[in-house]
C-alpha cells in the first residue's frame, strides 16, 4: 500500500511539473511573436521541465551552448 502510494505521489508530482513547465514554454514561445522577453521565459520553462525529462535537459544544455557561442561571436565584433 505504501509503495503504491508513494508512486502516484511521485507521477502527481511529475504531472504537476510538466503542466507548470510547457505552459511557461507556451507563454515563451507566443513571446516570440508577441511583446514579452521570450529569451528569458522559454529557458525558464525548459529548466523546469528539466528536472523531471531528459529531453528536456539535452534541450536546455544546447539552448545553453548556442547562448554562449552567440555570447563570444558578439564579442568579435
Amino acid at each position: 500500500m505504501t509503495v503504491l502510494l508513494f508512486k502516484s505521489i511521485k507521477q502527481a508530482k511529475r504531472l504537476i511539473i510538466a503542466v507548470i513547465g510547457f505552459t511557461i514554454l507556451l507563454i515563451g514561445i507566443a513571446m516570440i511573436v508577441l511583446p514579452g522577453p521570450a529569451i528569458v521565459v522559454i529557458p525558464i520553462g525548459l529548466g523546469i521541465l528539466a528536472s523531471e525529462f531528459v529531453w528536456a535537459r539535452r534541450l536546455l544544455d544546447r539552448v545553453k551552448s548556442n547562448a554562449s557561442n552567440m555570447k563570444e561571436w558578439i564579442k568579435k565584433k
